[in-house]
């Protein structure tokens, strides 16, 4: 029993032994996954704790700010009760004193607050004491003042006033305020240039995680490109092979199923496993662009103080932007490189479902859809009678969808446009489709690499990652058809579908 219950452990060892010391594809991504994966949880896990430690600063630096008010607070509230003391000593009236209860309950939570604060900063105390101590002075001087100015002692009243202690309270009690002030303000100081020195780190690193998995992204693509290049060399000798090996063809066909079906499995992997760390990537850059903001509010404040280096204000609001800008950049661009690939690999194992289409409708539709875009452009779009034919709708709909926006797009800005959609039966049970148009035109040399993966001609002007013709390729052989093109440069281009009249499927989703 012992030894059933080894054999399968030994048996996976060896399967995995075999798999790290035989190289292969499978292997060099999973390579390149693990270390993107090891990369980007290492700097997550960075960027988190210097997040934590940038909200830490920036809560101590709020807290400064309102002990910096409140302290002010009991100042203002001081010289409002002293302004109402005097108004009724002078006048009499007693709606002077609704001012002097007014200024004295404020000061009360100002006082508790700063005490607060004190009780958990021991460099506080002292001077949190001081003020509590000048501030009740100052205000049993004046409510010894208002009881005599209420008993009709107004000459007494007013000679205590004359005495100067009250005026000494208050001077003690500004300057004191005034030293606390400044000691918060250098404090608040210190915790920005602490704050921006977090940011400016956590933004380098961020910008070199997105730079390697950039890298890492380029090269499993081109791996998984080469790959699909070795796949599609192999197909071409299969159809040179002498039509009665059927044998031969078959057993070749079935390897090569068997290997689409594996580039379209690691195709998916490398796509979906990089989209969790790209997704946590793109949520910390906003994160850190919070962040920003408000190291920018509290440099605001500062300037409004003092003077802030240049070094600090060029890094805060010039620096870190830029940064910030390439990772997004960055990552947006990565993003879109996935979805291409997690498309051709869904659209690989979608199954086929053949139907009767009406072709003409269908490409009058499409043409329908980019009407606003051709009207723009000056340019129009005649669909000719197309004979109809039996095969899987999605993918006629994207083959002729992605020919027709390609005309589109690569129209001769210095000429009318015009795209042609003809058609036509041929002999044997096979339907030939042209889009045509009188463009840019692609030069001879690229007329074959248009099709593969990552690969454009001519002039970058215009949006995409070469991927469109490698899907419609792509999709085309799927439904056992072929393209073509004719091209010349500056004249324009025609694209060339021949189909089988009927699509057979030599099982479900597949073709014979």
């Amino acid at each position: 029993m012992l030894r059933r219950m080894k054999l399968p452990s030994s048996q996976s060892w060896s399967r995995f032994s075999d798999f790290v010391r035989t190289p292969s594809l499978a292997r060099s991504v999973t390579g390149l996954l693990v270390l993107a994966f090891v990369l980007l949880l290492t700097v997550n896990i960075s960027t988190f704790v210097m997040i934590q430690r940038t909200a830490t600063v920036n809560d101590a630096i709020e807290h400064a700010q309102q002990m910096r008010r409140q302290s002010r607070t009991v100042l203002i509230s001081m010289l409002n009760a002293e302004t109402a003391q005097r108004g009724f000593l002078l006048t009499g009236r007693s709606d002077f004193l609704t001012p002097f209860e007014e200024a004295r309950a404020a000061r009360e939570p100002a006082l508790a607050f700063l005490e607060e604060g004190a009780a958990a900063d021991p460099t506080l105390r002292a001077p949190v004491a001081q003020i509590h101590r000048l501030s009740d002075a100052k205000l049993r001087e004046m409510e010894a003042t208002l009881a005599l100015a209420r008993e009709g002692r107004i000459g007494q009243a007013i000679q205590t006033v004359r005495s100067g202690e009250g005026k000494r309270y208050m001077d003690e009690l500004r300057q004191t305020i005034d030293d606390f002030d400044a000691f918060k303000s250098a404090r608040i100081a210190e915790r920005t240039r602490v704050s921006e020195r977090a940011a400016m780190m956590t933004v380098v690193m961020n910008a070199i995680t997105g730079l390697l998995v950039l890298v890492l992204a380029l090269l499993s693509a081109w791996m998984v490109r080469r790959y699909v290049g070795e796949i599609q060399h192999a197909r071409e000798e299969v159809a040179a092979i002498n039509a009665g090996l059927e044998d031969m063809v078959r057993d070749r066909t079935a390897a090569l199923t068997r290997a689409n079906e594996e580039i379209q499995r690691f195709a998916y992997i490398v796509s979906h496993d990089l989209r969790a760390p790209l997704v946590n990537v793109m949520g910390y850059t906003s994160e850190l662009e919070q962040a920003g903001k408000i190291i920018e509010r509290g440099v605001a404040e500062a300037e409004a103080e003092r003077e802030v280096s240049a070094d600090i204000v060029t890094a805060v609001r010039e620096d870190m932007p830029e940064a910030l800008g390439f990772i997004r950049a960055s990552t947006e661009k990565m993003d879109r490189l996935i979805n291409a690939i997690l498309r051709l690999s869904r659209e690989g194992r979608r199954n086929l479902l053949p139907e009767t289409l009406d072709m003409t409708a269908m490409a009058r539709n499409i043409a329908d859809s980019v009407h606003h875009q051709t009207e723009a452009a000056g340019a129009q779009i005649l669909v000719e009678a197309l004979p109809s034919i039996e095969s899987d709708r999605l993918s006629m709909e994207q083959i002729l969808g992605n020919l027709i926006d390609n005309a589109v797009k690569y129209l001769d800005a210095g000429r009318p446009g015009e795209i042609v959609i003809s058609g036509e039966d041929l002999p044997g049970g096979w339907v030939v489709y042209r889009v045509a148009d009188n463009g840019r035109g692609i030069a001879a040399r690229d007329h074959e690499r248009i099709f593969e993966l990552f690969r454009r001609s001519g002039k970058q002007d215009r949006r995409g990652e070469g991927l469109g013709l490698a899907f419609v390729r792509n999709s085309v052989r799927r439904i056992g058809g072929t393209i073509d093109i004719e091209s010349e440069l500056g004249k324009g281009s025609t694209f060339l579908l021949k189909f089988p009249k009927r699509l057979i499927l030599s099982e479900p989703g597949g073709v014979l």
